[in-house]
């Protein structure tokens, strides 16, 4: 039984995303969209969707990281957070696998070590699905 949160429906690319985008073209949404294409970089084999209403980053169809926008900040999610070097320590959550960075406008984040989270989650799930892949075929 896979652990690994999957999506069949994720595409190249998720016009509900960018329909998404645009409802939240405020000071947040710009922070939401410019995480977002950085884990929309991290690879050929990322796919998207709108899940539970917030744009989902997959690699194939696992995912791996999200953005979403609330009253007065911005989480950065992690599905397999709580198991990914974390070295800054800007990770918050305490759940059993998931893990965000909140950010806020008014306060600065170490972007060089949430972009290293992103591609760090990005690559942990790359081998997460390729392990899975490999059991799954003997």
């Amino acid at each position: 039984m896979t652990q690994l949160m999957r999506f069949p429906t994720s595409v190249k690319r998720d016009l509900a995303i960018d329909t998404w985008m645009h409802k939240h073209a405020d000071q947040l949404g710009a922070i939401a969209q410019r995480w977002f294409e950085v884990m929309r970089a991290c690879g050929d084999d990322v796919r998207e969707v709108l899940h539970d209403g917030h744009p989902t980053a997959c690699v194939d169809d696992a995912a791996f990281s999200y953005v979403n926008v609330f009253k007065a900040h911005v989480n950065v999610g992690f599905f397999r957070g709580a198991e990914i070097a974390d070295p800054h320590r800007i990770l918050e959550g305490t759940g059993k696998f998931m893990r965000h960075v909140k950010l806020r406008p008014e306060h600065d984040v170490d972007a060089d070590a949430l972009r290293k989270l992103i591609e760090t989650a990005y690559i942990d799930m790359k081998r997460r699905v390729k392990a899975e892949a490999s059991l799954t075929s003997r």
